[in-house]
Parts: C-alpha cells; sequence; structure tokens
C-alpha cells in the first residue's frame, strides 16, 4: 500500500439524496482512483441522485439502509452495527470519511476494527455563523471522535486554525488539502466582457447561504442592465422565488434547479456570485475561476483562500448589503475589470486548485496514515 502501490479504499458519506460539495468531491475523487488502479468503494445513507451520478460512472457503492442525516440515538446505533458490517465484510486497506454523521460514525466503526481512518472536514459545523448552540453541540462532538481518526483533512487553513483554536485535537494530526476541481475545455471558457450581463449562483438553497440578501441587493440596481441565474435546488426554493417576485425582479431572475451542466452555464455568465453565512471552501467558487469568470463572494470559511479581494473578485462581509451592491455595480459596469479579475483568477485556479495537485496530496495522506497504523502494530 505504499510507494504507489494499489489501495483499496472506502468511502463513507452521510447523504444520497443530494449532491453538495462533498458528495462531488467523493466522486471525483473515488472515479480518478478507480482509474489509477486503486479499488474503491462508497458507502452511503440511502440511495438518490448521488448514488445515479456514481452508477453512471461505474463507481461501486452499498447503500446504507440506517445513516441519515437527522442525530437519532437507535437509529445510529443500528447504523453504526451496518457500517462495521459492511467494512468487515469489504476489508478496506484505509477508510476516509466525509460530513459529520459519517465522520462520527466511521471514525468509531474504524477504531472497533483496528482499520485506518481520515476524516475530511468539508467546513467545520461549529464555524462562525452556525447558530450558537448548534456550534456548542458539534464542537464537542469533534472533540470526541477526533482521536480516532489518524489524519483530519480540512479544505482550507482557516478550518485547521478554527479546529486547533478550539483545541479538536493536536495540530499535528490536522492537515489542509485544498479542494481541488478537474479541468475544462478552453471551449467553456466564460467571456467577462460581454453585455448585458449574466450574474450567476451556483448553491443549494437551505439556511446556510444568503440568497435573500442577493435578491435584496439586485433589486436596487434593477435599473442596470443585467440578468441572474440561480443553480441549484433545496428546501428553501419556493421562498427564494417568492422574494423575486414581491421585489419586482422575477422577469430578471432565472431559477434553473439543480444542473448537470453547470460548466457550461458558468461559461455564458459574466460575473459569479456567492453570498453565505458559513463556508468551509466552496468548489462553487473554484469552478468560477477555472472558467476565468469574477467572482464576488462573502468572508466565510476559507473563501479569501481563493478569492484574492481587488485581483480575482471581491471579498464582502457576511451579509454586508451595501458592500455587495458597490462592488455588484462596479463589475457590471466595469467590462475591463471583469476581464482583469477572470483572467487572473483563472491563472490562480492552474497554479494552486487544480484536482491534481488535491489528489496527490490526498494520496500521501492515506500512505501516511496507512504506514502509521501498521507501525503500531509490530
Amino acid at each position: 500500500m505504499q510507494g504507489g502501490k494499489e489501495m483499496k479504499i472506502a468511502y463513507i458519506i452521510t447523504r444520497a439524496d443530494a449532491i453538495g460539495g462533498a458528495q462531488v468531491h467523493v466522486k471525483d475523487l473515488a472515479y480518478f482512483l478507480k482509474k489509477q488502479g486503486h479499488e474503491v468503494i462508497v458507502l452511503v445513507g440511502g440511495t438518490g441522485s448521488f448514488t445515479e451520478k456514481l452508477k453512471e460512472l461505474d463507481i461501486p457503492y452499498i447503500a446504507l439502509r440506517h445513516l441519515v442525516r437527522p442525530i437519532n440515538p437507535f437509529k445510529d446505533l443500528l447504523a453504526l452495527k451496518e457500517i462495521i458490517d459492511v467494512l468487515r465484510e469489504i476489508k478496506p486497506d484505509i477508510i476516509s470519511l466525509h460530513s459529520s454523521k459519517a465522520g462520527w460514525l466511521g471514525r468509531l466503526a474504524a477504531k472497533w476494527l483496528k482499520i485506518p481512518v481520515v476524516f475530511t472536514a468539508h467546513g467545520w459545523a461549529f464555524t462562525e455563523g452556525v447558530p450558537k448552540r448548534q456550534q456548542i453541540v458539534y464542537r464537542w462532538a469533534e472533540k470526541l471522535a477526533a482521536p480516532f481518526a489518524g489524519k483530519i483533512i480540512t479544505v482550507s487553513n482557516h478550518d485547521r486554525e478554527l479546529a486547533i483554536r478550539y483545541k479538536i485535537t493536536h495540530p499535528s494530526k490536522i492537515v489542509t488539502i485544498h479542494n481541488g476541481v478537474p479541468d475544462i475545455d478552453s471551449t467553456l471558457f466564460a467571456k467577462p466582457e460581454v453585455e448585458p450581463v449574466h450574474l450567476i449562483m451556483v448553491a443549494r438553497f437551505e439556511e446556510q447561504k444568503d440568497h435573500i440578501l442577493l435578491l435584496e441587493t439586485l433589486e436596487e440596481l434593477k435599473d442596470l442592465s443585467w440578468t441572474f441565474e440561480l443553480v441549484g435546488d433545496g428546501p428553501l426554493i419556493g421562498i427564494v422565488r417568492e422574494r423575486a417576485e414581491k421585489l419586482g425582479i422575477s422577469d430578471k431572475v432565472q431559477f434553473s434547479g439543480a444542473c448537470d451542466d453547470v460548466p457550461f452555464r458558468l461559461a455564458k455568465a459574466q460575473i459569479f456570485i456567492l453570498t453565505s453565512k458559513w463556508e468551509g471552501f466552496p468548489r462553487s467558487i473554484l469552478e468560477a475561476m477555472r472558467a476565468g469568470l469574477p467572482v464576488i463572494a462573502s468572508d466565510v470559511g476559507g473563501v479569501k483562500e481563493a478569492v484574492i479581494d481587488g485581483l480575482t473578485g471581491y471579498i464582502i462581509p457576511r451579509g454586508d448589503k451595501e458592500e455587495l451592491k458597490k462592488r455588484l455595480k462596479e463589475l457590471i459596469l466595469d467590462s475591463h475589470k471583469r476581464i482583469r479579475f477572470g483572467l487572473a483568477g483563472r491563472k490562480r485556479y492552474e497554479e494552486f486548485f487544480t484536482f491534481e495537485r488535491m489528489a496527490k496530496q490526498t494520496m500521501e495522506v492515506y500512505q501516511e496514515v496507512i504506514r502509521q497504523k501498521s507501525s503500531k502494530m509490530l
């Protein structure tokens, strides 16, 4: 399993009914490593759009009956037993965990079975912007589970520093590997100079994303020439659609739902926006930079590790409507700045956020954890 030898890797993630950043991360990594000759299998709670994607890519998976997102002591115990039974049967060389619930139960199962394990935190559930009570619960849960992981991967330096500040585990056990996304054909590069300007935001309609702030800001800019596309689905889509109608801008706003052709849609846009209350390290921003789009995003999580304010786009304080309005107006009216920011963003993607870089660093962590486990057993 060392020095580039083939591995058997079990990925565990909580939800199959939605495709967010963590699901895309697991899908892309499993597909890449399978092509490299490694044996991969994904364990996931239930079935849904995520398992359909795995099926399309011929990535083996097992749908777990009892693994669900809400905390339920009875179901969680059943899920733990189910995970242990499956892992005992497939005997992976290493377990790679993603999302909070899978992270807790998977670490307990790995400890029970003495299998090397890595947990990837796609943004902590105790980060700034999350409700305070929830922060406290998740912080203690992570402290309890942390000793069972060989390494914890954070997708931003911000998250690594947050874990160190709250003493989740020893700093030596936490490593930052920034997200990376596969490259695209040059035919999918955006043209930021095109007018009228088409704005785009790719995000699920959940409490984490601040769609309402963005719509209320755009209402104050409705006299400018722009259209806005919202890509994604989620439980709050109806509320957001209703707000667009009440603000009188529904004729300029397009709700595209969940889409499989996001790169194509980014190629038709001139500005990418992501207003959030909290984040880890959003893949959607990297996809926008990959396309050569200027980015306006909330200063949450590790966002400013991707977007350089005044160079590749603008970082705005969380919830700051006036700053958002100022920067949106500026980029809508200045095609030269859009071009300059877009080119700088594409260059930054090529230097720091390619998928190959992320995959190489992740494999190095897997190999290190396996070596550590082997040396302890000698």
